[in-house]
């Protein structure tokens, strides 16, 4: 088979090359540049190999041709349809020319010879998906490197420049939107976690966690969407802003991400900033923190740790009841009698500061610091 087709190679092609043009559209053009080279040579090349093949038992050689057509057809915007469908369109006329020329071959060897055609053709076509997938790899690589660099940029600056975070905005082809949130969670790979999230969400794996920014935030559903793209992960989401403020956002999430890990935001796996500033502002700064603790509790460092966490857990909740004995008592699941003995032993090492709103104000600050801490 492989002398008798071999003389026919040239023509083939031709035929082959017309063929494709005229029943793929998106062939349909001027057989020049980049497009004419790769059509020529793949179906010169797919011949050749083929007839070499004949009769022996190897594998199908050189292949970066097709690899290059998958490539070629990414960059250029379309899906491997149309070369599928050209690789298709070749071995059909390729068998029609082996019919011709074989006319007098038996017939068990030309349905084995068919068969070999479309064996030969899948193969090809598998290398063609193999080059798209590549191609697909490498920009995506490409778009998700320039889209971790400009969530580095936007939530590292305090006033970016509009113009540098404009153009970096377009080399990672996200459209720069009205409003964002910055969500903290703990993930070092961040790509396959914004696929889940929102449409528009990008993200960067800063250290100790990633910082991914949302569009649009405040979009009805929006916080289903996250809830369902984390998938149980615990996160922070902080304050929406214009993303110029993106820093802002971020700062505020970084901060409730620490207290949120360690279980102080509540048992919700993701949780807004916002709902929790009384947190933020008592975690902002630990050693100012810890001055007002030692300062406000200072009365009850002599006691017994026992004595010491009763006279806390009374005095939290009758700060909470706003002095209401009653409602403390019930509270604490005692007799209003048995707060009313606690509280004056807690008035004689307190003094007046349990009278006074603003030592009272930093009393119950000291004791949700200390609960905390």
């Amino acid at each position: 088979m492989a002398e008798l087709f071999r003389p026919s190679i040239p023509g083939v092609v031709e035929e082959i090359i017309t063929a494709v043009r005229a029943e793929v559209p998106e062939y349909d053009q001027p057989m020049e540049g980049e497009f004419g080279r790769l059509i020529s040579e793949g179906s010169t090349l797919a011949l050749t190999q083929f007839i070499e093949l004949l009769g022996r038992d190897s594998e199908v050689g050189d292949v970066t041709v097709y690899e290059e057509m998958g490539r070629t057809e990414l960059r250029a915007g379309r899906t491997l349809d149309a070369l599928q469908s050209a690789f298709r369109v070749g071995a059909r006329v390729a068998w029609r020319e082996v019919v011709r020329t074989g006319a007098d071959v038996q017939p068990a060897t030309l349905y084995a010879f068919a068969e070999a055609i479309f064996a030969y053709i899948d193969r090809l076509a598998a290398a063609a998906v193999a080059g798209y997938a590549q191609e697909q790899a490498a920009r995506e690589g490409s778009v998700h490197a320039r889209r971790h660099a400009l969530v580095e940029l936007l939530v590292t600056s305090a006033a970016p420049d509009p113009e540098t975070v404009a153009h970096a905005a377009e080399q990672a082809a996200w459209p720069l939107p009205t409003s964002l949130a910055a969500l903290a969670v703990h993930e070092t790979d961040v790509v396959p976690l914004t696929r889940r999230l929102p449409e528009g969400t990008i993200g960067a794996a800063l250290d100790p966690v990633a910082v991914l920014l949302v569009p649009d935030p405040d979009a009805p559903g929006r916080l289903g969407q996250l809830k369902r793209g984390l998938r149980g992960r615990r996160a922070v989401l902080g304050p929406t802003v214009p993303w110029s403020q993106a820093q802002h956002s971020a700062g505020r999430a970084l901060a409730g991400w620490p207290l949120h890990a360690a279980g102080q935001l509540g048992q919700a796996r993701l949780v807004r900033a916002d709902d929790h500033l009384l947190e933020l502002l008592i975690a902002a700064d630990d050693r100012l923190t810890g001055d007002l603790v030692a300062r406000r509790l200072a009365p009850l460092q002599d006691m017994t740790p026992a004595a010491r966490a009763r006279a806390e857990e009374t005095l939290r909740a009758w700060l909470d009841a706003h002095g209401d004995v009653a409602l403390a008592a019930e509270t604490l699941h005692v007799h209003p009698q048995t707060v009313r003995y606690r509280l004056g032993g807690l008035r004689e090492v307190f003094g007046d500061a349990l009278d006074d709103p603003r030592a009272r104000l930093e009393l119950e600050l000291a004791l949700r610091a200390a609960a905390a801490r």
